[in-house]
C-alpha cells in the first residue's frame, strides 16, 4: 500500500484518539445518527465529506453512496482513508458547493449532512439546495456539535496554536426552518451533538 495512504491513516487514527481523549468519541456518534436515521433506503448523498468519518461509518454499514465537498484537499484525506479500508467502490466522490449542487431535482432518497453547519456562511441556502434535491417519501439528516461540542473542538484547536469557526446556526434553527417548509422533524442530542431528522412527506414545498 503507498506509504501516504498508510501515513495519512495514522493521522486519521490520531484524531479519532485525541477527540476520545476529551470525551467526544467520533465513531460512537456516527453510530448514534445513522441508528437514528434507520431504515435507509434507495440514493444517498453525504453532503459534506470532510476528512472521511461519516463516509466511512456509512460504507462500512454496506451502503452506497454520493459524497460531496467543496474542498478537493479535505475529499483527498477522505479518499486514502477509505482507500486505507478498501470502501472505495462503495463511494462516488464528486467536488461541489453544498449551496449549488449540481444534481437535478429530486435527486436522492436520503441527504446527510455531519458536522458541516457550524462552517457555512449561509446554511440556509444549502438547506433550500438539500430541499430542492430529496424525493418526496426522503429525508434530511443534519447533525453538528451543540455548545459542549464546539467549546471541546475549540480547545482542541487552540492546544494545536489554532483558532476553530463557529456559525451563527444552530440545530434548533435548522429543524424550525425545515419544520415551516412542510417536512417532519425529529430531534435528538448527545453530550456533544444535536441531529435532526427531517421526513419529506406530501404536504407540499413552502
Amino acid at each position: 500500500m503507498d506509504k501516504e495512504i498508510i501515513e495519512n491513516h495514522k493521522s486519521y487514527i490520531g484524531r479519532i484518539n485525541l477527540f476520545k481523549n476529551f470525551g467526544y468519541d467520533i465513531p460512537k456518534e456516527r453510530d448514534f445518527i445513522l441508528e437514528k436515521s434507520l431504515p435507509l433506503n434507495g440514493s444517498i448523498l453525504e453532503v459534506g465529506t470532510g476528512k472521511g468519518h461519516f463516509a466511512i461509518a456509512l460504507a462500512q454499514k454496506g451502503y452506497h453512496f454520493t459524497c460531496v465537498d467543496v474542498s478537493q484537499e479535505e475529499q483527498k484525506v477522505a479518499r486514502m482513508n477509505v482507500e486505507y479500508l478498501g470502501l472505495q467502490e462503495n463511494i462516488d466522490f464528486t467536488i461541489a458547493d453544498a449551496g449549488e449542487l449540481s444534481f437535478n431535482d429530486g435527486s436522492f432518497d436520503v441527504i446527510f449532512a455531519v458536522n458541516m453547519i457550524h462552517h457555512l456562511l449561509d446554511p440556509y441556502k444549502v438547506m433550500d439546495e438539500f430541499t430542492r434535491v430529496i424525493r418526496l417519501g426522503g429525508k434530511i439528516i443534519v447533525s453538528d456539535f451543540n455548545r459542549k461540542g464546539l467549546d471541546l473542538v475549540g480547545q482542541i484547536h487552540r492546544d494545536a496554536g489554532g483558532t476553530h469557526a463557529e456559525g451563527k446556526v444552530v440545530i434548533g434553527e435548522i429543524s424550525t426552518y425545515l419544520a415551516k417548509k412542510g417536512f417532519k422533524t425529529e430531534n435528538y442530542e448527545t453530550d456533544f451533538q444535536e441531529t435532526v431528522i427531517a421526513h419529506w412527506f406530501d404536504m407540499g414545498k413552502q
